[in-house]
């Protein structure tokens, strides 16, 4: 008998905060990273969000937090 490979389910998460020359609040980020650990959450990828409309090079708009844990 061959055991099933667990599966995962995935939660992507907005964090949008407002950008003061290259500032991003640490803070706000680790609790927002420390709640999701504690509903068993664990970080997969950060990726930053670009925004529409605005210009200049290197513009960005937020944080696309993913999550992933077993599937319960």
């Amino acid at each position: 008998m061959s055991t099933p490979y667990p599966t995962y389910e995935y939660k992507v998460v907005t964090f949008r905060e407002s950008l003061i020359g290259d500032a991003l609040d640490s803070d706000k980020l680790e609790k927002v990273l420390n709640k999701h650990a504690g509903d068993g959450w664990g970080l997969k990828a950060i990726t930053s969000a670009d925004v529409k409309g605005r210009i200049g090079p290197g513009a960005v708009e937020g944080l696309l937090l993913t999550f992933e844990r077993p599937r319960r």
